[in-house]
């Protein structure tokens, strides 16, 4: 069939015009949508971020089924002084009154503590916060000075430690020699100094017959080591002829360290890494020396994830060791100045 030119080439600009837009269609839907890509799975992870260490051990991170970040260090790490950081026990002995130079180095009358701040460790710049006592037995239990007077006997209701160590379910007690009864919060009487013995003092043991009873006397001490029931928390006080507050010679107070002391620092239970942690100190210098309130005295740290044959310079007060003792009987919470104070970590292995 014979058709006029015209018609023939409208025909052909139409086939010709679908042919070029089905085929701009089909090169933009391959264009929008690339072919998927399967990932082959690689051994070198080198273009990857590494965050090796970010998961603990026995934990489970976003990928269970990830490879374990390689060790990059096999030198062993120092040990910890336990699995948290915490002690179970942790005790402090009260001596009274004595110069730093008058105890560290003098080995002729104070053999006894002069080898264990050798064999563990020591400050070398501990002062006394005030004088007299009453103060610093204060500051070492409740982290403020309620009254720097001796013949203070009122009732403290302010913060203090046994109140921490209540909310935190731990045991506590305070050994103190001379002590005529059990629960007795009374004043001087016999051998007993009631400024010496500052848990007394707190309304969370007056007002609470309970907590009473954890005044015991010192004899209590040897029987409690000996059946294993030492409290989480001890604050052991000898009498003033035992402290070298009143002796005349400070020896008096080196044997009985050696005698009552020993048998703890040398007790498994206590020489149990996480298990024991004892503090010696003084609770001022004497009275000629003011510097930084109460002078620079004594304080020896003893345990078994203590550092050993350590010293430091840095400067501390009692405020400092009512913290320590709190940390490391594994509060969180500190009362008064305690709150802010540095910690003496320092002391422990790992630090």
């Amino acid at each position: 069939m014979n058709m006029p030119k015209k018609y023939l080439i409208s025909i052909l600009v139409v086939i010709l015009g679908g042919a070029i837009f089905a085929t701009v269609a089909l090169l933009g839907k391959n264009k929008a949508k690339p072919p998927v890509q399967t990932p082959v799975a690689s051994s070198n992870q080198s273009n990857l971020p590494s965050f090796a260490g970010t998961v603990a051990p026995g934990t489970s991170g976003d990928n269970a089924n990830s490879v374990p970040a390689p060790v990059a260090d096999s030198t062993p790490a120092v040990p910890q002084a336990s699995s948290n950081g915490q002690e179970k026990h942790v005790l402090i002995v009260m001596g009274e009154n004595q110069n730093y130079s008058k105890i560290i180095g003098n080995t002729q009358d104070m053999p006894y503590l002069n080898s264990l701040a050798n064999t563990y460790a020591y400050a070398k710049e501990y002062y006394g916060n005030v004088h007299p006592s009453m103060g610093n037995y204060f500051m070492l239990t409740g982290g403020k000075i309620f009254s720097d007077k001796d013949s203070f006997s009122d009732e403290v209701k302010d913060d203090n430690i046994v109140r921490h160590l209540i909310a935190a379910g731990k045991t506590w007690k305070e050994y103190s020699e001379n002590l005529p009864s059990v629960g007795y919060a009374g004043t001087d009487t016999g051998g007993y100094t009631q400024h010496h013995n500052p848990l007394s003092y707190y309304s969370d043991v007056r007002e609470n017959s309970s907590q009473a009873k954890n005044l015991v006397p010192f004899s209590q001490f040897a029987t409690d080591l000996a059946n294993h029931n030492l409290p989480n928390y001890s604050f052991i006080v000898p009498n003033n002829s035992d402290n070298a507050h009143s002796c005349s010679n400070v020896s008096c107070f080196d044997n009985w360290l050696k005698t009552n002391i020993d048998p703890l620092v040398k007790n498994s239970d206590f020489n149990t890494s996480g298990n024991g942690l004892l503090i010696i100190t003084f609770d001022e210098s004497k009275s000629s020396d003011s510097t930084r309130g109460g002078g620079h005295t004594v304080w020896v740290a003893v345990g078994p994830d203590v550092k050993k044959g350590y010293s430091s310079s840095t400067v501390y007060q009692q405020e400092n060791t009512l913290r320590f003792m709190s940390e490391e009987i594994g509060l969180t919470s500190f009362p008064g100045q305690a709150a802010g104070a540095a910690s003496m970590k320092e002391f422990i292995t790992g630090n």
